[in-house]
């Protein structure tokens, strides 16, 4: 006789057991919760009405959560942006900037996945692109293929942790934080991330240049202030595209939905002045819509708002939408947009499944005293607070070899969190509690994408890669980047403070020593005579 003690861990092995044969992940979730939930009403545990959550749930949690609405926004952004052009002329401008010192051509793919990473969020755009358009040059001066491979792979996975990444969004909503204090926390471990990338890469130029050589003089076709001008052109439009998508939602301008909107507006405005085909006319209006609001801002600094301030910021509206025009016009972006469309398309809905066969799992799991069973188990770990962190991690990081991080976000992460506020609050505060657990599993999770044989960097870097380049070098070329992801992820354990660093400190109020004072108004005395006519 099965007995209630024995659902929780009958429920999750059954869970393993049906996605390892393949089946889509949000149908085997919904197919597993749904046949338990059925056994347990047999078995007597809990009667039919209790199903009567799920409906609820997915209708009420699911499909009107608005912070769900930023994924399509994020994803048509970076869809826009793989294809635009804009990472090849940072590449090659980035290249040839720092060609003339060893790795430089590694310094300049690391520095551009980052900048991309701040402005797509997408690891298969960014590891094809730059395959595609670095790998043929690191080749040709001479890199050593494991590195180019390995280097290639890592600068891509960095876009899970750099915000405005997709994975940062999902965390913050299954874990009940707030979007702006998730990209907050994920800002101290992505900047650390890339200087140890750029660490290993100045060590191996010490180590073995041969490995990572300069670029030849007669190669670097542009110097002076041409190059300076080249690079420039693609950071500052990328800079200000950054600010407006992360700026204003950490500034408390907007929320993440809005600063998606403007972000994926903003994205084709870039395609439009990134192509060869953008009129002379779109560049003055271009020019007028920057001018106007530059004066715009100044204004609002110096003197508020005012009718100025209005008519710059129209301006700038009008430039923005004959800017998105002109891309209508040029068949090539019409036809970036229609794809862009596509994209987001299939990745929301995807999503959309994965959370409602995730719900139908989750409520029947809690149902069965799923909850109890895994916080007995969690909390008595040896070792306290350290001993659950390494484990989790562990986990995480087997469970990614198999998942993908929407699945682990989405299945996982709603079972472990109550427990991980429980136990990590009283190191880093209840407040940042979660933030700093969310973090330290979107680091973890960026390894899903490198590891072998399961590493989806490596089976896109194999998809683009010349035949020359074999499997094996590619295998061997990422494992000393998940050497470096994995040392982040013990000094996000260790010193929560890269995460903390930049949240807002709780207040420390004394409640018993709160005064309110409500100023007494004299009133008139009330006149109980009788009614005047």
């Amino acid at each position: 006789m099965i007995t209630l003690e024995m659902m929780p861990p009958l429920m999750f092995g059954g869970m393993i057991i049906a996605m390892l044969i393949g089946y889509p992940v949000a149908f085997t979730l919904a197919a597993v919760g749904l046949s338990f939930g059925f056994l347990s009403i047999y078995l007597g545990f809990f009667d039919l009405n209790f199903l009567q959550a799920i409906p609820g749930r997915i209708f009420g949690s699911v499909l009107s959560n608005e912070l769900l609405l930023a994924i399509p926004f994020f994803t048509f952004m970076g869809a826009i942006l793989e294809r635009c052009g804009l990472a090849e002329d940072m590449l090659d401008s980035m290249g040839q900037l720092f060609g003339p010192i060893r790795g430089g051509l590694g310094y300049s793919v690391i520095i551009v996945g980052f900048i991309l990473g701040a402005i797509t969020g997408t690891v298969a755009a960014q590891v094809i692109a730059m395959a595609l358009i670095s790998m043929p040059v690191m080749i040709r001066y001479g890199y050593n293929i494991r590195y180019i491979t390995g280097v290639l792979a890592a600068s891509g996975t960095i876009t899970q942790l750099v915000p405005p990444s997709l994975v940062l969004i999902v965390l913050a909503d299954q874990l009940g934080k707030s979007v702006g204090d998730m990209y907050l926390g994920a800002w101290g471990p992505s900047i650390f991330q890339i200087l140890l990338f750029a660490g290993y890469t100045f060590a191996l130029g010490i180590i073995k240049p041969s490995h990572v050589p300069a670029v030849p003089k007669e190669a670097r076709t542009l110097t002076g202030w041409a190059l300076w001008k080249k690079c420039l052109l693609g950071i500052i439009p990328s800079a200000v595209l950054i600010f407006v998508v992360l700026g204003t939602m950490m500034m408390g301008l907007a929320t993440p939905t809005e600063a998606g909107a403007m972000g994926a507006v903003g994205a084709i405005v870039l395609a439009a002045i990134h192509h060869k085909d953008f009129s002379s006319t779109g560049h003055k209006v271009m020019i007028a819509g920057v001018i106007a609001a530059g004066i715009g801002t100044i204004v609002a600094i110096l003197y508020s708002e005012n009718l100025i301030f209005k008519i710059m910021f129209a301006i700038t509206y009008l430039a923005v939408v004959w800017i998105c025009l002109e891309a209508v016009r040029i068949p090539d972006l019409r036809d970036l947009i229609k794809q862009g469309y596509e994209t987001t398309m299939r990745i929301t809905c995807m999503v959309t499944f994965i959370l409602i066969g995730s719900t139908c799992f989750s409520v029947v799991f809690l149902g069965v005293s799923g909850g109890v069973w895994l916080e007995h188990h969690l909390t008595s770990l040896p070792g306290g607070v350290w001993g659950f962190l390494i484990f989790i991690n562990l986990f995480i990081f087997f469970l990614a070899f198999f998942l993908d991080f929407f699945e682990i976000a989405f299945i996982i992460l709603p079972m472990i969190a109550p427990i991980a506020q429980k136990i990590l609050a009283p190191v880093v505060g209840p407040d940042a509690a979660l933030i700093w657990f969310g973090v330290m599993l979107c680091v973890n999770m960026q390894t899903s994408f490198l590891h072998p044989p399961f590493g989806f960097a490596l089976f896109y870097l194999r998809g683009v890669a010349p035949k020359e380049v074999k499997s094996s070098d590619i295998y061997w070329g990422a494992m000393p980047w998940i050497g470096l992801q994995a040392i982040m992820v013990a000094l996000v354990i260790a010193f929560p403070i890269t995460v903390t660093a930049l949240l807002d400190k709780p207040l420390d109020v004394d409640l018993n020593k709160v005064k309110i004072e409500v100023p007494q108004i004299d009133l008139p005395p009330l006149d109980f005579g009788q009614p005047k006519n």
